[in-house]
């Protein structure tokens, strides 16, 4: 049931959002040279690593030039970046992964390995299910990269604080989750982004 939901609406929502994607294409190749997409990796379902599918909001070859997690006015965050995270849009080409059966609309969002690895035992339940675009951390930490700004050693407060937290929110809805559960995070993240409007 979920599986088939999935397809149904990112296929849909691939096709409604096709102007948007069509604008942000063209707004991207405008400001900055380089790819459209960014594909980094993430690990999936069963430990399996895939690539995850965002707009470009960096400038090229901005993985060399810093974390991977970023933290408040970041310099490598092009113009059209910076206004793709807000309303985040950057995230709607996600759609495909979901498309491919790697996502789900629903499900923990996926971490790269040295996390996964950090966390391991606790990621064998995570990823007993496909990871997500929304999930209930997601909601709980939409602002995150202002929050970790605001620390002085904002990696040992992401390692120590914010992902165990993250995680343990992603145990229960996985221990409890439901098609109801999903219908009403899916909606509470689309309010999420009107609002951000």
């Amino acid at each position: 049931m979920k599986r088939l939901f999935d397809i149904f609406f990112s296929a849909i929502g691939l096709v409604i959002l096709s102007p948007l994607l069509v604008t942000a294409t063209f707004l991207i190749k405008l400001d900055s040279t380089g790819p459209v997409f960014y594909r980094h990796e993430r690990i999936g379902r069963n430990f399996k690593p895939f690539k995850v599918y965002k707009f470009r909001t960096m400038i090229v070859g901005a993985e060399k030039q810093g974390p991977a997690i970023t933290v408040g006015e970041d310099g490598r965050i092009t113009k059209v970046g910076k206004f793709l995270r807000r309303y985040k849009i950057d995230e709607i080409p996600q759609l495909i992964n979901v498309l491919k059966g790697e996502m789900s609309f629903v499900g923990p969002r996926p971490e790269v390995r040295d996390y996964v690895q950090l966390f391991k035992e606790d990621y064998k339940k995570l990823l007993t299910v496909r990871p997500g675009i929304t999930d209930p951390a997601s909601l709980k930490y939409a602002e995150e990269g202002k929050v970790l700004s605001l620390t002085a050693n904002w990696e040992e407060e992401y390692r120590k604080k914010i992902l165990p937290e993250k995680i343990r929110l992603s145990l229960h809805y996985v221990e409890n989750r439901n098609m109801t559960t999903d219908l009403k995070l899916i909606f509470q993240s689309i309010l999420r982004s009107i609002h951000a409007f």
